[in-house]
């Protein structure tokens, strides 16, 4: 994002729309698929439209505001996103039919973790789902991911935490947030 001020959505609501619309789209196909972030998206800025005056800009920007918003969202299509994580674990290449080194291979590689990383994710408890994914996806820094969720700071750091400890136990000591990035990067 710029430097410049973001426009307030009591103030210039087309405005906040224009400059975040593609931007929570994009979290929203993350997060859901291409199917749904059309609706996620449009879902959000309803949502925050009906909500404009209770923005606070002491507590934080309205791009944070906008992705606490898209994460409750995203939270009520919970079950697309449990689907589509187990689609991404049953789309994994079967282990059996491989060589073994191309097993070895696979399981270092982003793109052979998918399946697995999917399922991973898919079991996290949503509160460490929102958080992992928020930084992973979103890009969003420990603060402003307890913006968005309202949680504390330190709350963040636990279930971001305990969420890579899950994810890492689950893949084989395999680095799971390098592994999320390379495959949406």
């Amino acid at each position: 994002m710029t430097g410049e001020p973001s426009p307030r959505p009591a103030d210039d609501f087309e405005g906040v729309a224009d400059l975040y619309f593609a931007e929570i789209r994009r979290y929203g196909a993350k997060r859901l698929g291409p199917d749904a972030a059309a609706d996620v998206a449009a879902q959000t800025f309803l949502e925050a439209f009906r909500q404009r005056r209770r923005y606070n800009p002491e507590r934080g920007s309205v791009r944070t505001w906008l992705y606490g918003i898209a994460t409750k969202v995203v939270g009520r299509h919970h079950r697309s996103e449990s689907r589509a994580l187990r689609m991404y674990a049953r789309l994994s290449p079967d282990r059996d039919a491989e060589e073994h080194t191309e097993r070895v291979d696979a399981r270092v590689s982003a793109e052979g973790l998918r399946g697995e990383l999917g399922a991973a994710i898919a079991a996290l408890p949503r509160g460490q789902r929102d958080v992992l994914l928020l930084v992973a996806l979103a890009d969003l820094s420990h603060q402003e991911v307890a913006t968005a969720l309202g949680i504390s700071y330190g709350t963040v750091g636990s279930r971001l935490n305990r969420a890579r400890t899950r994810l890492r136990k689950a893949l084989g000591g395999t680095n799971p947030m390098l592994t999320l990035e390379e495959q949406h990067g």
